[in-house]
């Protein structure tokens, strides 16, 4: 019995010792294993229980189960204070464990609507327009007046938007976020002489909000003026255009329709792609209403006030210009029924295209 209980109290001292020199968690449950598993030294140690005299066995028992009480705590203590020290370097030292791997960034791709301005863009750079750009916040009168909208026509009204206070602007000219991008022909027609061929793409805005309107969209102007165009050249040039986007078995139709700044004026229409019936139309259509087709853009030749606001002789030149929008296209060329989806930003929507 002595043998045993000088063997616990050796066990149990070199233990303290031992486990005072560990200094990480993994070294020291090791240690504990060691002494405690089934093939541990207190484990051989116990195998000696059998030479004890039956009187003494009880007392051995009791020590035995002292000693392995007492190296669980030591190793509980022990522990605790590797892993508060632990603690405390991570809370002092960097926030950033530089040794980490970086997470893997995923490679995106631009939007849709973008993907399809750049692209009507191209077309009509390729059909021999050049590209310009002009301000989101824009003057009244480039947005209006020069654009032969008279002060309170009715014309107006479907263009209400969201008017401006720029800070140190001039206090007799009033500001606005653009309602087309037709300001950029003003610009165009004003600062340079013809012949002019000039597309321009950007964000425009009005009061506007249904299932195939926004009061945020973007929008594609452009503008051809020389001497002797005719409605003939406008004819040609957006039926090219239609036809390079969608393809030359869309359909394609001009409707006569009113805008202030041209005249005469059109709207130019293309076949539905979301209705499936063999004669293009269907009366569930939501998005045509049945008709079989969708208006794309408006058009038209370019109206004589439009030239004389600009200082250019609408008896020497004449032009034509037409104006799309970039999200009624991308609905068409993706069949998207809901003009909202794009600006929902929904990934699992965004990465089908």
């Amino acid at each position: 019995m002595t043998d045993i209980l000088r063997d616990l109290d050796a066990l149990r001292a070199g233990f303290r010792e031992k486990l005072a020199q560990e200094s990480d968690e993994a070294s020291l449950r090791a240690l504990k294993a060691e002494l405690l598993g089934k093939k541990g030294e207190l484990t051989a140690l116990l195998r000696g229980m059998a030479s004890v005299p039956a009187e003494q066995r009880k007392a051995v028992g009791e020590a035995v189960n002292a000693a392995r009480e007492a190296i669980e705590l030591l190793f509980t203590e022990r522990l605790a204070a590797l892993q508060a020290a632990e603690r405390a370097r991570e809370l002092s030292g960097s926030p950033l464990d530089l040794t980490m791997p970086a997470r893997p960034v995923p490679r995106g791709h631009r939007h849709p609507v973008m993907q399809v301005k750049d692209e009507i863009l191209d077309i009509f750079k390729q059909l021999g327009f050049q590209i310009s750009w002009g301000p989101e916040v824009e003057f009244e009168a480039n947005n209006f007046e020069k654009l032969a909208f008279p002060p309170d026509h009715p014309a107006t009204d479907m263009q209400d938007t969201f008017w401006v206070d720029v800070a140190g602007g001039p206090s007799n000219l009033r500001t606005l976020l653009r309602t087309h991008t037709s300001p950029v022909q003003v610009r165009e027609m004003t600062s340079h002489s013809p012949p002019l061929a000039i597309v321009s793409g950007g964000a425009v805005y009005r009061r506007d909000d249904d299932v195939t309107h926004s009061p945020m969209f973007h929008q594609v102007e452009g503008f051809y003026v020389a001497r002797n165009v005719s409605f003939a050249e406008l004819k040609g040039v957006l039926t090219a255009f239609v036809h390079r986007l969608y393809g030359d078995d869309v359909p394609v139709r001009f409707r006569p329709s009113y805008f202030p700044f041209v005249e005469p004026g059109a709207e130019v229409d293309v076949g539905c792609v979301f209705c499936s019936d063999a004669d293009g139309t269907r009366e569930a259509c939501r998005v045509c209403k049945g008709t079989g087709f969708l208006e794309v853009l408006g058009c038209g030749m370019i109206h004589p006030e439009v030239f004389r606001h600009c200082r250019i002789d609408p008896e020497i030149y004449t032009g034509f210009a037409f104006g799309l929008g970039v999200e009624r296209v991308a609905m068409l060329r993706y069949g998207i029924p809901d003009i909202r989806l794009l600006f929902e930003n929904d990934p699992r929507f965004l990465e089908q295209f």
